[in-house]
């Protein structure tokens, strides 16, 4: 079988990528309304084990689009035959996409989960008996995966996401969009500075992120702060072949807002957590929550 030059630049472009930054994320100037209890509560569990012990969860609530105003953010493949051939994307006029004004989070549900210092994530997601109990609820309350939060230990300033952290966040926007397609959908990150005050960021990773993910071409390694380029593709940056690329290349600063939500009131322990002074989710618990029906600001209805 004889290849023409066409077809073997063609096969070989497929496995280039030519990084570039983007600069906007796709969601709009209202950004991130965070649920200021939620994330209290979520950040006074991990000061538990001085954040030294990994956490995620998933961030509940509605996207609120902004019906008034288009943004250019819609990212196009544009093939090259010359140089190096990569991949490369432009943001095309005649294509226009409505950016969601903002991500409202109403509630963090913590599933099952180990740490696992060894692990490149920190923890293991373990299986969630819960899972499908827990959607069915979330849709009959109007509520809907928006996104995630991660809370991990310290780190050296300008180190934001680690690679498999980036990797993660890249997977998640792809379930959320249904491929490699803009969405809304947050990363939300929770540590500690040198100072024990608590920082709380907002994050997306860009469209050829996700492709590269989609694609297996990135992969995790030994310095957390770049990701790995699977030695089937290269990625070129500044011009040459680079064997990693740094995870804040990939990233969107996302503006938060904090939110106090009117929809939930309640104390009641968290699901999936190994140490709560109160005991857990229990039927003591449970009475005493429902025991404040009419106070608090909520009642029973029918």
């Amino acid at each position: 079988m004889a290849w023409t030059l066409a077809e073997f630049t063609a096969m070989d472009e497929q496995y280039n990528f030519k990084i570039k930054r983007q600069e906007d994320s796709f969601i709009g100037s209202g950004g991130v309304r965070l649920e200021s209890d939620a994330v209290n509560d979520f950040q006074n569990y991990l000061r538990r084990f001085s954040f030294m012990q990994q956490r995620f969860g998933w961030l509940y609530g509605r996207f609120e689009e902004e019906p008034s105003e288009e943004k250019d953010t819609k990212m196009e493949e544009e093939r090259t035959s010359s140089g190096w051939g990569a991949r490369v994307y432009k943001e095309p006029d005649e294509k226009k996409i409505k950016k969601n004004k903002q991500v409202v989070v109403e509630a963090i549900y913590e599933p099952p989960q180990r740490p696992d210092p060894s692990a490149a994530e920190g923890f293991e997601m373990l299986d969630d008996p819960d899972e499908e109990n827990v959607e069915a609820l979330s849709q009959m309350l109007g509520l809907t995966k928006v996104g995630w939060i991660v809370g991990h230990p310290p780190r050296e300033e300008g180190f934001q996401l680690s690679n498999a952290e980036v990797i993660m966040a890249a997977e998640f926007q792809l379930e959320s969009a249904g491929g490699i397609e803009p969405t809304p959908f947050v990363t939300i990150r929770v540590t500690v500075d040198d100072n024990g005050q608590t920082s709380v960021d907002a994050f997306q990773v860009s469209l050829q992120c996700m492709e590269m993910v989609a694609e297996e071409a990135l992969e995790v390694g030994p310095n957390p702060g770049f990701c790995y380029v699977n030695d089937t593709f290269t990625a070129i940056q500044e011009g040459k072949p680079s064997a990693t690329v740094e995870n804040n290349f990939f990233l969107t600063l996302v503006p938060i807002h904090r939110y106090q939500s009117e929809m939930f009131v309640n104390k009641f322990p968290r699901a999936n957590r190994a140490y709560d002074e109160r005991g857990g989710q229990t039927h003591e618990e449970m009475k005493r929550q429902l025991s404040k029906s009419g106070q608090s600001g909520w009642t029973f209805i029918d």
